[in-house]
């Protein structure tokens, strides 16, 4: 993805400057600039204007060109102009240069960010329960195997359907922002502008933290993309862990704490 692989532990301030243009153009090469532009929704003849402000997001602005980069000094792509949350101007491989496959990989980013860290999660608390006495028997790894209240098909049917409505509901939303919203309408109340990815208003953002000035929100969502990545490179940890040692994360970190010279990921290799 073109924005998918940064280091997570990026720095980011508290406190981000912004610039005051919302955009700039750009002339990408082998015709890129006659693209339509997913920021802005309009073509232009051999130029793009990205604005942070259509397409993109209503709610966050660009930051300026001196933002953190993933390595400093660098100079980032010039369609990584700071208006995507996370963006720090990692693309060697030109991936993002086309303005509907950049809208296309920040969506799926996001997306596969937010599944990792629910997938982290559902693995690490429930292998710390059964630590605790709470729950017997968890293996994360071969928990398709078990049986559960309905037979395999069944569960399969019942998600394929679930997810495909709720999937479907999401590309609507890509294509035609705001036309699956499902907040509230309150004669007094005036909600949010539709911003891709981000539904927020009382379902899904109740205590209203999406709603302020541009600049804590630009935090808050590059602070998801960046734990969306490195939950990311946790899971694939997990499923190397599962394959080579048979045993859990936590299991994994406690033998390394009470063993670090002969239970580490050499060992593990030397053990096959």
């Amino acid at each position: 993805m073109a924005v998918a692989v940064a280091v997570a532990s990026t720095p980011l301030p508290s406190s981000l400057p912004f610039r005051e243009t919302h955009g700039k153009h750009w002339t990408g090469g082998n015709g890129i600039g006659n693209a339509p532009c997913f920021l802005t929704g309009r073509s232009g003849s051999g130029r793009s204007r990205v604005n942070a402000t259509k397409g993109v997001s209503s709610v966050c602005e660009p930051l300026p060109p001196d933002r953190p980069l993933w390595f400093p000094g660098s100079s980032p792509p010039k369609w990584l102009d700071g208006s995507l949350p996370g963006d720090f101007g990692f693309d060697p491989l030109g991936l993002g240069s086309d303005p509907e496959l950049l809208r296309w990989f920040a969506q799926a980013e996001l997306m596969h960010s937010r599944w990792a860290m629910l997938g982290v999660a559902g693995i690490l608390i429930p292998e710390w329960l059964e630590s605790l006495g709470f729950i017997d028997n968890f293996s994360w790894y071969d928990a398709g195997a078990r049986e559960y209240f309905a037979d395999p098909v069944t569960l399969f049917v019942v998600q394929l359907a679930l997810m495909g409505w709720v999937e479907g509901r999401r590309w609507a939303d890509i294509v035609k922002p705001g036309c699956v919203d499902v907040d509230l309408k309150l004669p007094h109340k005036k909600n949010p502008k539709p911003d891709v990815g981000y539904p927020g208003g009382f379902w899904f953002d109740p205590m209203m933290w999406g709603r302020g000035s541009p600049e804590p929100v630009m935090v808050l969502r590059t602070k998801e993309i960046k734990n969306g990545r490195l939950a990311m490179l946790a899971f694939l940890g997990f499923c190397f862990q599962a394959v080579y040692t048979g045993e859990g994360p936590i299991e994994n970190l406690m033998a390394h704490i009470a063993d670090p010279g002969h239970c580490n990921i050499f060992s593990a290799f030397m053990s096959r």
